[in-house]
């Protein structure tokens, strides 16, 4: 029978004692959409890593992601559990859930929407088992394809070392998806903030870099689809509204620790980050504004002059410097 969530207990599980490899958590939340959650299942059994438990939150799914996990072969897998939420919460509400329960000495996340290339959780044990005493947090490289299995784009992160300057500036990490955390630093950095409607990730990652660093594997090891089955949209509205301030509010001071300049290019990021999305979103006039916000904080980031040209174009301009972008094998959302 799926589980009801307990509110109570707000720690990661502590590590149990075990011989071998390192145990790895993936939590993997889902909602209503069980092709996908068995596709996303599969990737995970025909990992190359053998010491993997499986937490799959289910988000109060219509159909009961416990029912789907019934009908799919993880024998491959050391550990499967499956939660119910008794509501509907969000995707960070239940990756809260898996945290809060995963034994694991590393987490690792996977969308309900994407799955793992099969040496990716071997090739993040190995970078960390390589790595420096302080690495806690491992992301790969992604590919982006449609519904018909064709390439989009790839995208990489570059962030490496110390993160916390890279990430103020607006440096991209990638999806929950692709990246590896060990426990230890999460019960450091705390749980994702689910006041957040959007940048959840953004925000969680400044936290684990005050606490860790970080590391890329260039390797394209996970795949991600954008298609018409219901992948959450980008909106900018809830950015504008709600994120972004919150993102000032919470991490402003912090930035300014580190100098004027630093506070500067803080802003400058966020707000070309906010600026990018409006211009995606056909919010041409807000696109505007905040990416002159971008400029007058921090007057030499070449991107915001780029994303302004394209804005101050309208939906002509940008459109066609979307279709060069993945003709060259890439995507806009890259430019971030």
């Amino acid at each position: 029978m799926p589980l009801a969530v307990l509110e109570s207990d707000d720690r990661l599980s502590d590590d149990p004692i075990r011989d071998g490899p390192p145990l790895v958590s993936v939590v993997l939340p889902t909602y209503g959409r069980p092709a996908y959650l068995k596709r996303a299942v599969r990737s995970v059994c025909q990992q190359t890593y053998p010491a993997i438990e499986l937490l799959v939150i289910d988000d109060r799914s219509p159909e009961p992601a416990d029912d789907v996990l019934k009908e799919t072969d993880t024998s491959a897998i050391e550990k499967v559990r499956c939660v119910r939420h008794d509501e509907n919460r969000g995707a960070n509400a239940a990756r809260n859930t898996g945290l809060r329960r995963a034994d694991g000495e590393f987490v690792a996340f996977l969308d309900d929407d994407d799955r793992w290339l099969p040496e990716k959780t071997e090739r993040q044990i190995r970078r960390f088992r390589d790595g420096a005493d302080d690495l806690g947090v491992v992301t790969v490289g992604s590919r982006i394809v449609d519904e018909n299995g064709s390439q989009l784009g790839v995208k990489r992160s570059s962030v490496e070392g110390n993160a916390v300057q890279s990430l103020l500036y607006g440096g991209i990490v990638g999806s929950f998806s692709r990246v590896m955390v060990r426990a230890d630093v999460i019960s450091r950095a705390g749980l994702l903030d689910e006041s957040f409607p959007s940048w959840q990730d953004r925000e969680w990652y400044l936290r684990l870099a005050k606490h860790s660093t970080f590391a890329s594997e260039r390797e394209v090891l996970v795949e991600r689809r954008i298609d018409s089955g219901g992948r959450i949209s980008d909106d900018f509205e809830q950015k504008r509204d709600v994120s972004y301030p919150r993102f000032l509010e919470k991490h402003r001071s912090f930035a300014a620790q580190h100098g004027p300049l630093t506070e500067r290019k803080f802003v400058a990021g966020l707000s070309r980050a906010l600026g990018f999305s409006g211009l995606s979103n056909g919010y041409y006039r807000d696109a505007i504004k905040y990416l002159l916000i971008a400029i007058t904080s921090y007057p030499l980031d070449p991107k915001a002059y780029l994303y302004l040209c394209l804005a101050l174009g309208g939906p002509v301009t940008f459109n066609s410097a979307s279709r060069l972008k993945r003709m060259l094998s890439g995507t806009m959302s890259d430019m971030r």
